[in-house]
């Protein structure tokens, strides 16, 4: 076999070890924003201790009783305050999460009762085995929160007294929700820290990790792009849906708005986040030299108190 064949041969040879390479990371990027494998529900069980816990209360959570009852096909928990309360902050959970583990967070909201539920209601689905939805990366999880802030309203809670807060994830989501609430008028207020700008950017942030290879700049966003057009699909959402900017257009939110903004992170980038933050005509933004879902960890008590003055100053 002459040099010429060999190098023929080679070349095929790489080729394919970068196609394989390249199908094999565009598959687990498609599986993790759909089907994300390091989620797992909790046990009722231990959902149940958790929630008891939070109604008994403690130094930073004065506590409260729990109700229970279904909304437009979705399980919505509300804890009301045993004192009259200010209004109401609905916690919207991040990826690859459900609404046990977003629900410490109420402690944050000592004057608030507190919402809860799960997108899609895919905790439930996880435990029969039932065949649960995709994760849409906000496309269809939003049109939920739009469904839960007016169940809220029809139940007595003004628009005005309604808080939403999202971290990761739910941030987006809260985000693309709130596109569409201020339509119909400001909400009392929206908390938020580290909003993906799109599936197809988080799928490319997901291949680069948390430092930079060789190849990134070039098969990263190939990647980043087959995975989430893969993702859309398995979802049955268009990828459109997801992209904070495109549906943000040109709005301007006149929600008050507490921003957490993570300096240093990689997979929802600071100058998306500023963007972002520059459509709200009243907002507080904290940096915090971190990744998101790290800010209240390296700010402490401050991270609290931020939300409490911004809560306090909104429910006037």
């Amino acid at each position: 076999m002459g040099f010429r064949r060999l190098s023929l041969l080679a070349a095929a040879c790489g080729l394919a070890g970068l196609g394989g390479f390249v199908a094999w990371k565009t598959h687990a990027v498609a599986l993790e924003l759909t089907d994300p494998p390091f989620y797992r529900p909790q046990p009722l069980e231990r959902v149940s201790k958790t929630y008891e816990e939070l109604a008994q209360g403690d130094t930073a959570n004065p506590g409260g009783t729990w109700h229970s009852e279904d909304v437009a096909g979705l399980e919505l928990w509300t804890l009301k305050r045993h004192l009259p309360a200010k209004g109401t902050v609905l916690l919207l959970h991040g990826f690859g999460d459900d609404r046990w583990g977003t629900s410490p967070a109420l402690r944050w909201f000592p004057n608030q009762d507190a919402a809860i539920f799960t997108y899609l209601r895919r905790d439930d689905a996880l435990r029969l085995g039932t065949g649960a939805p995709y994760v849409t990366f906000g496309a269809q999880e939003s049109s939920n929160v739009v469904s839960i802030v007016h169940h809220l309203e029809a139940t007595g809670t003004p628009r005005n007294r309604i808080i939403l807060m999202g971290r990761s994830l739910g941030a987006s989501v809260g985000l693309l929700a709130l596109a569409k609430l201020e339509a119909e008028g400001p909400l009392g207020g929206f908390i938020w820290e580290g909003a993906p700008a799109s599936s197809r950017d988080f799928g490319e942030r997901l291949v680069r990790g948390p430092r930079d290879r060789f190849w990134h700049p070039i098969l990263a966003p190939l990647i980043g792009d087959f995975g989430s057009r893969w993702a859309a699909r398995r979802g049955n959402y268009q990828r459109e849906d997801t992209d904070l900017l495109r549906n943000l257009g040109r709005q301007r939110f006149r929600t008050p708005s507490l921003c957490f903004l993570a300096t240093e992170d990689r997979l929802a980038t600071p100058a998306i986040q500023r963007e972002v933050a520059s459509r709200f005509e009243s907002i507080q933004t904290i940096e915090v030299p971190t990744w998101h879902l790290h800010c209240a960890e390296v700010l402490g008590p401050k991270y609290a108190e931020a939300i409490q003055h911004a809560t306090t100053s909104w429910m006037q």
